[in-house]
C-alpha cells in the first residue's frame, strides 16, 4: 500500500468538490481515503494498480469513473535521427533489457519536477521491489548526444560525477561513499561488470539500478526534453513502466518520441497500443450475478478507461492490472458499484466442519514445531532450473505441466517440494545453523483420470542443514512424527 498525497485545489479543479459524498465514491473507485486537509487530500493506492502513483495518472481514471467516460488515446511519434538504444552484450549478464522514449515540449516547474521523481521513487519501490526488478532513469536531453549505448564495465573503469556529490569517483566507490551506492548497492556487489548508460560522447548517464551522472542526469526546470529508460530483467514488466510514466508525461502536455533499440532483435520503444483480451457477456453476468447488456458493459468498462467491441476490451497500455477476464469483471463491478449489488442468502442450510485433511495438515505441522523446525510455505509455479538443475537431475525428460502464456519467468507446476527447500537453505547461507524446515504443501502431476488432466496430491518435505546432519536423526523425526500421530487417531 501507498499512500499518495495531492493537491486538494487542483484535483478539485478535475473532479469537482470534494464533500463528503465525493469522498466515498473516491472510496469506492478502490482508493480509500486516508486524510482530507484544506489544502490536500491522501489516499491508498494498492500495489495492483501502479499507473494511479501519480496526480495525473489518478486524476485520468478518476474522471472517467466520476465524470464523463472517456477512453484516452496516446500517439507515439516515429523516431528521428540517432534515436536509438544499442544493448552491448556485456551487459546481458547483469540487467539485459532496457526500453526507452524521448518526450518534448515539456513545461516543468519545481511541483512538476518533483510530482516526476515521486512517481519514479514509488514505482521502483512498488512495481520495482525496490530497484530490484525494474530501475527507472531520467535525463535532460539538451545535454545528451545521441545515440546511446547500454553496456557493461568493471567497475574500476566506470567514472563520474554521481548526482548530488561533489567529485568524481568510481562505481566501486559509488557502492560505499554515495548515500544511494549504500542503500542499493547489494543488487550489484557479487557482479564481476557493472551496467552503464553512455552517450556519443562517452559520457556516463548513469549506473542503473544505483544513481545518475550530476552531469547528464539532473533535470531542472529548464528543462524541456527528456530521454526515460526502465532496465531490468523482464522486458514486458520494463515496457509497462515505461508505459505509465510516458502517459504521465503526456498527460503533462508532453510529446512521446520512440526510439530504436538494437538488441539481438530491433524493437520500437515505447508500444502504447491497447492490449486485447476476449470478453463474454455471459461470463461477465454469471460471475457478478447481474444481466448486463452489451451496452452496458461498454459504458462500464467506459467509466474504468477501457474500451470495448465485438467481444473484445482494448486495455490501454499504462494498466497492468488486467491479465484475465475475471479481472474485468472487477472493473465492471466497481463500475456498477457494489454498494448496488443485492445480497442474496442462499437457499441452503449447513453447518461448518473442518476438513479432514486440514487438521491433520495442522497437527503436523504443530508436532514438527514443537521439535524445533520452522515452516516455509513457496509457490506452486517454478522454473525448469530450480526444480531440476538445482537438485541435481539432468534429465528434463520428465513429464513438466507448464503455463502458457506465463507473466513471469515461473512457467511450470512443482512436481516436488524438495527443490523449494533446498532454493530456501541456498538463499539464507548467511543464517544460523542448524536449519530445520519443512513444508506441507501440493503438488502436481499429469492425470488422464481427471476433468484437466492435472493430479494433485499433498506432500511433506523435511529438512536439516548443518555439519552434523545425517540419516539417522531424519529418521528419528520421521519416526516420531508417526508415533505421535498415531497417538492422535486413538
Amino acid at each position: 500500500m501507498t499512500i499518495l498525497t495531492l493537491d486538494r485545489k487542483k484535483l478539485e479543479s478535475k473532479i469537482g468538490k470534494i464533500d463528503e459524498k465525493m469522498q466515498n465514491k473516491i472510496s469506492m473507485f478502490g482508493t480509500p481515503i486516508e486524510e482530507v486537509t484544506e489544502t490536500e487530500v491522501s489516499v491508498e493506492v494498492f500495489p495492483n494498480r501502479p499507473d494511479l502513483l501519480s496526480f495525473e495518472g489518478l486524476a485520468r481514471a478518476l474522471v472517467a469513473f466520476l465524470k464523463k467516460p472517456k477512453i484516452l488515446k496516446y500517439n507515439v511519434e516515429k523516431p528521428e535521427k540517432d534515436y536509438k538504444v544499442i544493448i552491448d552484450k556485456s551487459v546481458k549478464k547483469v540487467r539485459p533489457f532496457t526500453a526507452c522514449a524521448i518526450v518534448k515540449n515539456l513545461d516543468f516547474d519545481d511541483k512538476k519536477i518533483k510530482e516526476i521523481v515521486d512517481l519514479q521513487e514509488k514505482l521502483h519501490g512498488s512495481y520495482g521491489r525496490n530497484r530490484k526488478k525494474i530501475a527507472i532513469g531520467v535525463y535532460p536531453l539538451e545535454v545528451i548526444k545521441l545515440p546511446i549505448k547500454f553496456l557493461a564495465k568493471k567497475p574500476e573503469d566506470i567514472k563520474f560525477q554521481p548526482l548530488e556529490f561533489p567529485r568524481e569517483i568510481n562505481a566501486r566507490q559509488i557502492l560505499s561513499q554515495h548515500p544511494a551506492g549504500r542503500e542499493y548497492g547489494n543488487l550489484l556487489k557479487d557482479c564481476e561488470v557493472f551496467p552503464i548508460f553512455e552517450d556519443a560522447n562517452k559520457e556516463v548517464l548513469s549506473l542503473p539500478p544505483i544513481i545518475n551522472s550530476h552531469k547528464t542526469g539532473k533535470i531542472t526546470e529548464k528543462t524541456k526534453e527528456i530521454f526515460i529508460e526502465c532496465s531490468g530483467f523482464n522486458l514486458e514488466f520494463l515496457k509497462k513502466t515505461l508505459n505509465m510514466i510516458v502517459c504521465t508525461l503526456a498527460d503533462m502536455g508532453g510529446k512521446v518520441y520512440a526510439m530504436e533499440i538494437q538488441d539481438k532483435n530491433k524493437y520500437l520503444s515505447p508500444i502504447l497500443e491497447p492490449e486485447k483480451i476476449n470478453l463474454s457477456i455471459g461470463c461477465i453476468n454469471k460471475n457478478l450475478g447481474l444481466e448486463l447488456s452489451e451496452k452496458q458493459v461498454k459504458e462500464l468498462l467506459s467509466k474504468m478507461g477501457i474500451d470495448y467491441e465485438k467481444n473484445t476490451a482494448f486495455i490501454p497500455a499504462y494498466r497492468t492490472d488486467i491479465l484475465h477476464e475475471i479481472d474485468l469483471a472487477e472493473e465492471i463491478a466497481i463500475a456498477y458499484g457494489y454498494d448496488n449489488f443485492k445480497p442474496e442468502i442462499p437457499e441452503i442450510s449447513t453447518i461448518g466442519e473442518e476438513d479432514k485433511t486440514a487438521i491433520l495438515k495442522r497437527t503436523m505441522a504443530e508436532i514438527l514445531v514443537g521439535l524445533g523446525f520452522l515452516e516455509i510455505s513457496t509457490y506452486h509455479l517454478s522454473t525448469k532450473e530450480k526444480q531440476f538443475k538445482k537438485i541435481g537431475i539432468k534429465d528434463f525428460k520428465t513429464k513438466m505441466i507448464e503455463v502458457l502464456d506465463s507473466k513471469t519467468e515461473n512457467n511450470i507446476l512443482r512436481n516436488s517440494l524438495l527443490a523449494n527447500s533446498i532454493q530456501i537453505l541456498s538463499e539464507n547461507s548467511d543464517a544460523s545453523y542448524p536449519q530445520k524446515i519443512f513444508e506441507l504443501g501440493k503438488v502436481f502431476n499429469q492425470d488422464e483420470n481427471t476433468d484437466t488432466q492435472i493430479g494433485e496430491t499433498e506432500k511433506l518435505c523435511i529438512s536439516l542443514c548443518y555439519e552434523k546432519a545425517n540419516f539417522t536423526e531424519i529418521k528419528q523425526v520421521l519416526d516420531y512424527l508417526t508415533k505421535m500421530l498415531e497417538d492422535v487417531e486413538k
